[in-house]
């Protein structure tokens, strides 16, 4: 802020967003879990104790962003009027994917909001088969796209 001394090194603030414009904005974020060809067969065929996984994995997800601001310091806490999780097996990984959407009026991004969703959707995914394989490995975290507010559109790889 104006007049505001340095900060001595180490030190942390959350970024004064008031004076920017509230619009519409929507980030969506992928991530995916890879495991056994068995461990994807039992979640694919319902076949685990604790239940079925995908849906699981998807309101954990929904969940999970309404949380954000709670789990990250700096974040700030923003309402938003759509989140949606889709977690979906994948053969070829082998694994589950999962893709995040996050939209509403703000004068933030949603960016966090997706990357949380699917982080915590992942982690749900290994809670509930991590008996079959504990070797799982949760990877590939990242936001995909994002529109909304000064900067516009933005899409992974698209430059």
């Amino acid at each position: 802020m104006p007049g505001e001394r340095a900060r001595p090194r180490g030190s942390l603030r959350m970024v004064d967003v008031s004076a920017k414009r509230a619009t519409m904005r929507e980030a969506v974020a992928e991530g995916a879990i890879r495991m056994s060809p068995e461990a994807l067969c039992a979640i694919a065929e319902g076949r685990l104790p604790k239940g079925d996984v995908l849906p699981a994995a998807e309101t954990a997800g929904v969940l999970a962003a309404k949380r954000t601001a709670h789990l990250l310091p700096l974040c700030h806490p923003v309402s938003f009027s759509a989140a949606a999780v889709e977690a979906t097996c994948d053969p070829h990984l082998p694994g589950v994917r999962v893709r995040t959407s996050v939209r509403g009026r703000a004068s933030t991004g949603f960016e966090m909001e997706a990357l949380v969703a699917a982080s915590v959707a992942l982690l749900t995914v290994y809670d509930m088969a991590k008996a079959l394989d504990p070797e799982m490995v949760i990877g590939e975290i990242a936001v995909q796209s994002k529109w909304g507010g000064k900067s516009g559109k933005w899409a992974r790889g698209a430059r």
